[in-house]
């Protein structure tokens, strides 16, 4: 665990103060990430080995200021300390001196690993590999190419600040991404599978990699059998776990306090209000056990929770950081995160998710003539500012007089993300996560989506085909 003298971050911290400012903190970090790549046979092996360094924070008023180093030396931080205080001196804030000694907060263990990453033999890594690679292939004839990722890392981090708080937590990841690709008579298609877990090896005694290889190959093989996508709007069913994804593109970010702040949100004004069917009930939480984006503390030294964002349809919170619930005078919600020590934290998402309805899949699907099943979605884009998005659905079935029929490919779902939000009629007991790297601002951080299978009552679906 990294630890950084308590006396020591206090000097750190009124050197930052010492040109006034209203708020200070230090972060400290050490990383090691080691991944390993399957192509065609071959293995690739490539580690960062251990990398270090720290970043310190001033906040003035709606001003940040902020410097880091690579160098943990008392020198080097005292230097950084006092880079930051210069970039932050534009002001009439009096220098500050810290209220109270610092004192270390517990350090919180929600998240044990089982089978360590060091622990873990490299042999025994290579044979996840292999196994994935061997389910993909075997799943059938035309898959040609399969690629496999495996990727662990440990990271170590402290935070001190100037209301005399210091934290640490220790975060261990493992994730393995398969590629499958298949291909008939000059047509390509391709399937993807990612198990992600915040903790060590034990993700295979839950998701064994021949599964990720399985789901990967059958989802490509069974996109060659597709017919074009029919056009127009129509009822959508939006399968669980992966269809997370949408919520999160589509409306989390506009969830996030920087972008309601710089009126950037289409939910800008609307705490309070109804933003949802009465089904829906939405939640940010980094305390879900092991969860891909879980994390003990956030990059700002807050402790983690679930928050409320929308209940039976109004909306409740905003995800915020210590910058924004300073500015609105609200407490932070642990949503401070970076990608390293080298970025400022922001507003982020953890693992974001529409809560589990009482219905069943199978009730919802037999209740829909026609529609779209919407089983796996791919990227999209998404207009923060009014919740238009595109999306391409990856993974497609026609629903047909209340089961699912033929396959169909090409299609995207072409809609607004508060009008999805009212008009979702039907939510399914089906929880299910998916994990993925959020970016924003240039940052890339570790984050779940999630949701139930739910249906929306009307959709814009894109394909090529006329609705039969």
């Amino acid at each position: 665990m990294t630890v950084i003298d308590e006396d020591l971050a206090g000097r750190v911290l009124k050197s930052a103060l010492a040109k006034g400012g209203d708020f200070a903190d230090l972060f400290v970090e050490r990383r090691r990430v080691y991944n390993l790549r399957l192509e065609e046979g071959k293995v690739e092996e490539n580690t960062s080995g251990w990398e270090a360094g720290a970043g310190v924070r001033v906040i003035r008023g709606e001003a940040v200021a902020y410097a880091y180093t690579n160098d943990l030396s008392e020198a080097a931080l005292e230097e950084t300390a006092r880079a930051a205080a210069s970039a932050a001196r534009a002001g009439t804030s009096a220098p500050v001196d810290l209220e109270k000694p610092l004192c270390r907060l517990p350090v919180l263990d929600r998240h044990p690993v089982d089978v360590d990453i060091e622990d873990f033999p490299r042999e025994e890594k290579i044979a996840l590999l292999h196994r994935a690679d061997q389910a993909a292939r075997e799943a059938g004839r035309e898959v040609i190419q399969v690629v496999v990722v495996l990727g662990d890392a440990r990271q170590e981090i402290t935070v001190a600040n100037s209301l005399g708080e210091v934290v640490s937590d220790n975060r261990v990841r493992v994730r393995l991404v398969v590629q499958a690709v298949a291909a008939r008579d000059g047509e390509i298609q391709t399937g993807h599978e990612s198990p992600g877990i915040l903790g060590g090896y034990e993700l295979f005694q839950e998701f064994p990699p021949e599964r990720a290889g399985r789901e990967a190959a059958l989802q490509a093989l069974t996109m060659l059998e597709a017919r074009p996508a029919p056009t127009g709007p129509m009822t959508v069913v939006i399968a669980n776990g992966t269809g997370g994804v949408l919520f999160h593109e589509a409306c989390g970010h506009g969830l996030e306090a920087d972008a309601v702040y710089k009126r950037a949100s289409v939910f800008a004004g609307k705490l309070g209000e109804r933003v949802a069917s009465d089904l829906v009930y939405a939640y940010d939480d980094a305390t879900l056990t092991k969860r891909w984006g879980s994390f003990c503390y956030d990059d700002e030294g807050v402790e983690a929770s679930r928050t409320p964002l929308i209940e039976e349809g109004i909306l409740r919170n905003f995800i915020n950081d210590r910058k924004r619930a300073m500015r609105d005078g609200v407490a932070p919600t642990g949503n401070g995160r970076r990608q390293s020590y080298r970025f400022i934290p922001i507003p982020r998402m953890t693992n974001t998710y529409i809560q589990a309805g009482t219905a069943s899949r199978e009730d919802i699907i037999s209740d829909t003539r026609l529609g779209l099943y919407a089983r796996k979605l791919g990227g999209g884009e998404v207009n923060p500012v009014t919740g238009d998005f595109i999306f391409a659905v990856t993974e497609g079935y026609m629903i047909r007089g209340g089961r699912l029929a033929e396959p169909v490919k090409g299609a995207t779902l072409i809609g607004n993300g508060p009008r999805v939000l009212l008009d979702i009629d039907a939510v399914a007991d089906d929880l299910d996560f998916d994990t993925g790297m959020c970016g924003k601002d240039g940052q890339a951080v570790p984050v779940c989506t999630g949701q139930p299978t739910l249906r929306v009552r009307e959709l814009v679906v894109g394909g090529i085909a006329e609705v039969s």
